[in-house]
């Protein structure tokens, strides 16, 4: 009987020697191992929540002329009789940016790397900030008529040339950097070192 409990404690103290050998050789065998794949469809329900960081936001004023006549025909000559000059003063914001509920990831296990499909950026809001629009007369009389309504056709306008003028200057492709450089900063610091964003 000694001789069995001696030899029961030799073969378990082998096997603590021989899992200490083992575990400064090869420590990677008893670390955790997570599916990356799996990984991906959590990081990207956390992705929406970023949706706002990413937008690009630009902030604008602007001033702009108006004017309405009315005129008068008479013996084939036309007379204007009322002109109103209105000087409209508004602000606004611009934002463009993307639906983070729309990535596609999907992870190649052999390359180790995550790619990324994120829609083009695109304009989400243009804005006017109504309550600080300012409309001064420059010039009118009792016949002129301005309507309210000229004001804001006049305001839509010119806020749609913005934004087209904007665009055109490379606020969607700015916009475009941005996502790109938050999406691989937070899938890096998500575990995902070997990033490759394609925008679709």
């Amino acid at each position: 009987m000694k001789k069995l409990i001696r030899r029961v404690i030799i073969l378990l103290a082998l096997l603590v020697i021989l899992a200490g050998i083992i575990v400064v050789v090869k420590p990677e065998i008893f670390q955790i191992t997570t599916n990356k794949t799996a990984e991906t469809s959590l990081v990207q329900e956390k992705l929406v929540e970023l949706s706002e960081l990413t937008t690009l936001k630009y902030i604008y004023s602007n001033v702009i002329i108006s004017r309405t006549e009315k005129s008068l025909s008479v013996l084939g000559t036309d007379f204007n009789y009322a002109e109103a000059i209105k000087l409209i003063e508004y602000s606004g914001y611009l934002k463009a940016g993307t639906d983070l509920s729309q990535v596609q990831m999907s992870y190649d296990e052999a390359a180790k790397k995550l790619f990324v499909r994120v829609p083009k950026a695109q304009i989400l809001d243009n804005v006017v900030e109504t309550e600080k629009t300012k409309v001064e007369d420059v010039k009118g009389n009792i016949f002129s008529d301005y309507p309210i309504q000229t004001v804001f056709d006049e305001i839509n306008a010119d806020k749609k040339q913005l934004a087209a003028e904007k665009i055109e200057q490379g606020f969607l492709a700015e916009a475009d950097q941005r996502i790109e450089l938050l999406l691989t900063s937070f899938l890096s610091s998500n575990g995902f070192n070997d990033v490759v964003v394609e925008f679709i």
